[in-house]
């Protein structure tokens, strides 16, 4: 076998299957992080409630959740290329979808074409997170899967940065003043302002068609493609009785929620922070975009510098150690109530870089790879914690909830800070099993030193 050498994949001639697939991390990541922000957005644009607003991310990871399973078992039955050309096309007519969304006006279609776009991101992340864990040998899988993720993560700051551009041509109306316009006035400005805000979506829309094309004109290896002869049900009861992947499954439903509340409520934290200041409301939320957009930089930044990191030190013990640090940052974002507690909510970013492929492969560790295709979809069915968590939050900023005389903003930080919590167990739990002793009370394989 061919020591690695670039990004960790074993054959030169997977080269062009890694790029095609690093790209489709990309156009996620911008789905992501160009949608994140929106919640602000539709509040502003629909005068509706924060926790009203908050059911975007709410619908948005809820897709990942229900095609997730669906999707593992298409490309169980046919292959992950298959799998990458089903998300494309879900993801493009999600995209291009906002079109007719836009043309009824209501916020609720918005939501079901949220959820039809997030279907195909759920096809996505099932079919390429396992594709690439697999592209080499596994020694190296958290190392390759970092690496690649750090180019999702690249997405993600483009996504944010195309946010801000839609925030910053938003009808400067502060959002008590729309609540009293005329009705005729009100749409006017509603239409106006979700024709800006659907633009990103109609341009990505095109972009992931031509990605289409190249990917089901590319000849993908197919060596990666092994079928389990188990049964669908057999295999996940299998993985059910494995403790390292129940548990990564639970870490990894916690991290989303996690990264969700941070990147989703630093416009409203942000927002009072620099209107106490004295900037007008939209000032204010532009602003914050553009701490959250370097935030995303910290975030890309850290895929990289982990993903080399793990060559000297195990990626659980990196993993708890952020993990710890991250939960140090979301205290300062609580107790803080100036600008330093948005500086927090930018280095926390950098902290969560590496949690998502690395729990993804630590919880594969243990995992044959005939059955890695089944067990990939429980961890994106995890992502279901971005649905959960930041309704949570939502509500407690929306009941105004204050302790110690802290600003609901603040308050809310404590959701995150509970999720991180569980990712220093877990970052522990892992190290234990892996490099003191085994579950079975032998000393751990030399060959998973790396993790």
């Amino acid at each position: 076998m061919v020591r690695e050498k670039f990004f960790y994949i074993d054959k030169k001639k997977y080269l062009m299957a890694w790029l095609l697939i690093t790209a489709c991390f990309a156009l996620w990541g911008f789905a992501n992080n160009v949608t994140t922000p929106m919640v602000n957005a539709f509040s502003k644009i629909f005068c509706i409630s924060t926790a009203e607003a908050s059911l975007v991310p709410v619908v948005f990871n809820l897709g990942y959740f229900c095609l997730a399973f669906p999707a593992a078992m298409f490309i169980q039955k046919y292959s992950y290329k298959l799998g990458v050309i089903v998300g494309l096309g879900l993801y493009a007519l999600g995209a291009l979808a906002f079109i007719p969304a836009r043309m009824i006006g209501d916020f609720y279609p918005f939501l079901m074409v949220y959820f039809i776009l997030t279907c195909g991101l759920s096809f996505l992340e099932t079919a390429c997170n396992p594709y690439i864990y697999t592209l080499g040998s596994k020694r190296f899988a958290i190392q390759r899967l970092n690496a690649t993720q750090a180019f999702n993560a690249l997405g993600s700051v483009v996504g944010m940065l195309v946010a801000i551009d839609v925030h910053s041509h938003l009808t400067p109306v502060e959002s008590h003043l729309r609540q009293r316009l005329p009705l005729q006035q009100f749409e006017s400005i509603k239409d106006s302002d979700l024709g800006i805000l659907i633009q990103p979506y109609i341009f990505i829309g095109a972009i992931v068609i031509i990605m289409l094309v190249l990917v089901a004109l590319m000849k993908m290896p197919k060596n990666m493609d092994i079928h389990t002869k188990q049964g669908t049900m057999n295999t996940l009861k299998n993985l059910l009785r494995q403790k390292p992947y129940r548990e990564g499954v639970i870490a990894e439903f916690f991290y989303i929620g996690a990264q969700v509340c941070c990147w989703t409520f630093i416009i409203q934290y942000g927002t009072r922070v620099f209107t106490a200041e004295g900037m007008t409301e939209q000032a204010a939320e532009v602003l914050s975009q553009k701490y959250n957009a370097i935030a995303l930089i910290f975030f890309a930044a850290g895929r990289f510098v982990c993903a080399s990191l793990m060559r000297y030190f195990p990626a659980s013990r990196i993993l708890s150690t952020l993990a710890i640090i991250g939960c140090a940052t979301i205290l300062g974002i609580i107790l803080f109530s100036d600008r330093n507690g948005v500086y927090c909510l930018v280095i926390v970013s950098a902290c969560l870089s590496l949690m998502f492929p690395t729990i993804y492969g630590i919880a594969l560790l243990d995992v044959p790879v005939e059955n890695i295709k089944i067990a990939g979809a429980g961890l994106i069915m995890a992502i279901l914690g971005g649905s959960f968590f930041p309704l949570i939050q939502a509500l407690i900023i929306q009941q105004r909830v204050s302790i110690l005389g802290l600003p609901s903003t603040n308050v809310s930080f404590i959701i995150p800070l509970l999720c991180l919590g569980v990712i220093v167990w877990y970052g522990h739990r892992s190290y234990v099993r892996y490099h003191i002793v085994s579950d079975d009370g032998e000393s751990p394989s030399t060959a998973l030193s790396v993790i």
